[in-house]
């Protein structure tokens, strides 16, 4: 089950996903709110919590999760703020009862990771691409859009490599990307259009 805790918030936040079964996880952390009750209303404990990237929005409620539940985090970058443990390029990490790769992303943020899941025929793509055709923006610092473009055609690659597998992708801000191939082959398009 994948629940997005940040659903109707009214605060400047990231998506925060919980994803529950074996390994229940928290991807992304959220800001702004009370993310410890809102985890609590689905679960009691938290497994480890694993982020998209650094950016404020996604990271803020970290502390209070650590807090809370006693969670460790994972993401690109361990010598980042708020990131314990490193997933490389190409690895692998489980949310709920499946395993995701991760893909290292950047252009949006240097440390931005998706993470993709034939078996589950899911994805969660930060604040890479979002619904609509849009995509991350790449005026912030370590934020470049010549790599963004790379980014994305690497996920599209993925996606059309896998044919159907993945069935939606929950982007990072927004309403998830349904029939994921299309959706971000538009935003591939209007990444490359801006650059």
């Amino acid at each position: 089950m994948i629940a997005n805790l940040s659903e109707g918030v009214a605060a400047f936040t990231s998506n925060a996903y919980l994803v529950t079964g074996e390994r229940t996880v928290l991807v992304d952390a959220g800001a702004n709110y009370d993310v410890v009750s809102a985890v609590r209303e689905h679960v009691d404990d938290l497994d480890g919590v694993v982020l998209t990237h650094t950016h404020d929005d996604h990271v803020e409620n970290v502390p209070a999760l650590r807090e809370a539940f006693g969670v460790e985090t994972w993401g690109f970058d361990p010598g980042r703020e708020h990131v314990d443990h490193g997933i490389a390029d190409g690895g692998t990490v489980t949310l709920g009862e499946h395993d995701y790769e991760a893909l290292h992303t950047p252009g949006h943020k240097e440390d931005h990771l998706v993470f993709l899941s034939r078996a589950a025929g899911v994805g969660f793509v930060g604040d890479l691409v979002f619904a609509g055709g849009s995509f991350g923006r790449t005026d912030l610092e370590e934020g470049d859009s010549r790599k963004l473009v790379e980014s994305i055609e690497r996920l599209t690659a993925f996606l059309d490599d896998r044919g159907t597998a993945i069935d939606v992708c929950y982007a990072g801000h927004g309403p998830a990307i349904d029939g994921p191939i299309d959706g971000v082959e538009a935003s591939l398009r209007a990444a490359r259009f801006a650059r």
